[in-house]
Parts: C-alpha cells; structure tokens; sequence
C-alpha cells in the first residue's frame, strides 16, 4: 500500500456489537458522572466558582458525557459535541470536572482512531486542541482578578503562585491532549496495518489458488497427452490387425479369430482410455505443456537404481503376480513412483527407501516409504501431491501421502483392474506386441 493509498484508506464503521459496547459505555459514564456531580455538591467543593441551578448542573453534565455512546459511529459529530458542551459547562461553572474531562478525552482519542477521513480528522483534533488551549487562556486571564490574596498563604516555592498554578494547569493539558492524540493516532495505524495483512494473506490465498489451479491444468493436459498415445496405438493396432484379418480370412479361419479377438480387445482398451483421456480434458482447456518421457511399471526398477546411486539404501519388492496392465494405468503407477522417489531425494533427507509394487485381486498397488523427514512433497516438474493426486483420481483409484506413525514419509496409490484383466504374465506387454501378432499374421498368409 503505498503512502497515498494509506492516507486515503478509511477505517471501516463499528459492528453492531461495537454500537452496544458504547451505548453501554455512554451510559456507565454518564451515571458516574451524575454521582460525581452528587458528591461535588455534598462536599461542597466548586473549584470553577459559584454553580448554577441543580437542573442546570445536571444538564451540562449529561451533555457532555452521554454523546458517548455515539463515539465510533459518529466521531467527528461527538467529539465537536462534547467539546463545545465541556467549554459551556466550564463557563457556566458546572461543578462535575472529572468525568467530564475524561469523555473530552475518549471523543478526542476516538476520532483519531475511527475518523472515517483521517485527514479531516487530524485537522479536527488539532483545532479542538488549538480551542481548548485558547479557552484556557481565556479562562485564566478572566479569573487571575478574582484570586483571593490568601489562596495562596502557604506557598514557599521560588515560582510565583499564580504562575505555578497556570503552568501546572498547562502541562496537564498537554499530557492529557497529547496522549488522546498519540493513542488514536496508534489505533488507527494499527487497524491500518491490520487491513494491509488481512488483504495480502488474501492475496496470497489467491495467488496459491491460481497456483493450485495451474499445476492440476497443467499435469491433467500431460495425462491427457500420454492416454492419447495410448489410444493411439490401439487405434493403429486395431488397423493393421483388421487388415491381415481380411487377408487370412479364407485360408486361415483359426488367426483370423485370432486377429478378432486382438481387435476385440484393443477397441475396449482403447474406449476406456479415451474415457480417461476425455475426463482430465474437461476443465483442461488453454493449457501448454511438453510431455514427460513414457515410462511403464517395468521401469519402476530404474528408479529404485537411481536411488542407490544417490546413496539411499533403496529395496524394490514385487509382490503377486504380475498381470498385464493398460498402458495408462502403468504409467500412472510409474509417475506416482517416480515423483515419491524424486521428492525423498530432493526434501527428505532420508537414508532408506522402500519400494513395493502389489498385485492384488482387484487392484494393482504401488507403495512407497522412507525414513526422512515428513516435510511437503512438492516437484517444480512433478507439482508433487497435485500431480499425483490428479493421475490417480483420473484412473478411479486411491492416493495415501502423509507421515509414517513411526517417522518418514509415505506415498500409497491404489489403482482398481477391471474384472476381465488378464491372467498373470511374467512381464507387461510392450506396445509393440500387438503389431508383432498382425506380422505373425502376415507371413502365415
């Protein structure tokens, strides 16, 4: 915020309970004001000269300390108020002084915190302080005629009585006007300052909601990217597979059932995956990213050997028995992996990781742990617990990320197969065996 904008910044008005808070304020302060009003006249005690009548005594002192309870709805209009009610009291002799002094204190303190227009109100300050300092002058010049001579029978300081008594008056003022000013002043910076921090934690929050935003649009458009050149390939096999059908068709029955059911198999595997793709793209539009390099489960070993080669004490567990998945549910698999590897390396300052790939009945499971600290997964490449979260929400499956109870870090993806998966193999087919059936084919035509 910068010095203009600081200076035209208003302090917005008093809640509702804060209108309450002063309506009660107003009226305790006027009821002490009316007991001390009470006990002035019972001691007799009328230090501004002979009072006027009980009604009118009572009327000054309700003036000038129940526009209280107006004080931060309407500052300025209380604080002129209250000013022009304590001079005419003081000039009609009203006896109640203390309480009186005290609510031209709190209007002058109020408008330097709650002025709306805190130029009018440092310009309204000064003026009443400029018209109270003059009143005083005024006072003293009218009543230094009327001083007994015995007021002062037992002074002995070097300081002329009436002169002590004027400066003592004086400084007082100064104390009691000055303070008014300097805590208002206080006040309003602080509410100021107040603001400022409320609008850039907002900003902020802003800022890392457009961050959020960014990172899951961009990592949906690479994962859209990825299952389109899944999609691709079934496309393409499905073309080849079809043609060396129609070519062995008459001669070889058997590998044109052979080539029907690939197809067969390709155009479901190739609908789901555009299933997939379609549903990351929908609110992916707008969005320009370079595709990561293809990498499958079968590569997940590579990354446990670049963490040893970090100097990680790195285990690669295989458990069940590995079935064929689609090609973007091992991608997915392997990105999840590769950004819970990366991210140990870069944040946690572990020394162990494990790794364990799990074959279940109905889902494939990928589990990553190690022994660092449980600090914030993020990747500038990656976009950490974003990315992952996005590549395995848009397969339908789990995603666990957060600290291990007895220290470390753990990333646990879950990614359901579908009930027709194929039966365990030793390894996952690679894109390129569709194309060797067709070839088969081929040379059997």
């Amino acid at each position: 915020m910068t010095v203009a904008q600081r200076d035209e910044w208003r302090r917005p008005g008093p809640t509702p309970e804060q209108r309450r808070i002063d309506l009660w304020i107003g009226l305790g302060v006027t009821l002490l004001a009316l007991v001390s009003l009470t006990l002035a006249r019972s001691t007799g005690a009328f230090m501004l000269g002979p009072p006027p009548s009980w009604p009118e005594q009572l009327l000054w002192t309700v003036a000038v300390t129940l526009p209280l309870i107006w004080r931060r709805r309407w500052p300025a209009a209380t604080l002129l108020v209250v000013a022009v009610a304590f001079i005419a009291a003081q000039a009609r002799s009203a006896p109640e002084t203390q309480f009186s002094s005290w609510a031209l204190f709190c209007a002058l303190y109020t408008v330097g915190a709650w002025g709306q227009d805190h130029q009018l109100a440092r310009r309204l300050r000064i003026g009443v302080i400029a018209t109270m300092f003059a009143w005083l002058g005024i006072y003293y010049a009218v009543t230094i005629d009327h001083i007994p001579p015995d007021a002062f029978a037992d002074a002995v300081g070097p300081v002329p009585p009436v002169l002590a008594a004027m400066v003592t008056g004086a400084l007082v003022n100064v104390l009691v006007f000055g303070f008014a000013y300097f805590f208002g002043e206080t006040a309003w910076v602080a509410a100021r300052r107040e603001h400022e921090l409320r609008t850039q934690a907002e900003d902020l929050r802003r800022s890392q909601a457009e961050s959020r935003e960014r990172a899951v649009l961009g990592e949906r458009v690479r994962i859209a990217r990825e299952l389109h050149d899944v999609v691709a390939h079934h496309v393409s096999v499905m073309g080849v597979q079809a043609s060396a059908c129609r070519r062995v068709w008459d001669r070889d029955p058997g590998k044109a059932r052979t080539a029907l059911t690939a197809i067969e198999q390709s155009a479901r595997t190739a609908v789901d995956e555009l299933r997939r793709m379609l549903g990351v793209l929908r609110t992916s539009a707008g969005a320009d990213a370079e595709p990561p390099a293809a990498g499958g489960v079968e590569r997940i070993g590579e990354l446990v050997e670049r963490a040893r080669a970090a100097g990680l004490t790195a285990t690669l567990g295989v458990y069940g028995g590995p079935v064929a998945l689609p090609e973007s549910v091992s991608q997915a698999a392997y990105r999840v992996t590769q950004e819970a590897v990366t991210n140990t390396l870069k944040h946690a300052g572990a020394d162990l990781l494990d790794v364990r790939v799990r074959y279940l009945a109905w889902e494939m499971e990928v589990d990553v742990t190690d022994d660092g600290r449980a600090g914030g997964m993020t990747n500038a490449l990656g976009l950490g617990l974003i990315g992952m979260r996005e590549r395995v929400t848009a397969h339908n499956g789990d995603l666990e990320a957060g600290p291990r109870v007895g220290g470390g870090w753990r990333v646990r993806a879950r990614f359901p197969l579908a009930a027709s998966a194929d039966p365990p193999v030793g390894t996952q087919r690679k894109p390129s065996d569709g194309h060797q059936l067709a070839a088969d084919v081929e040379r059997s035509a």
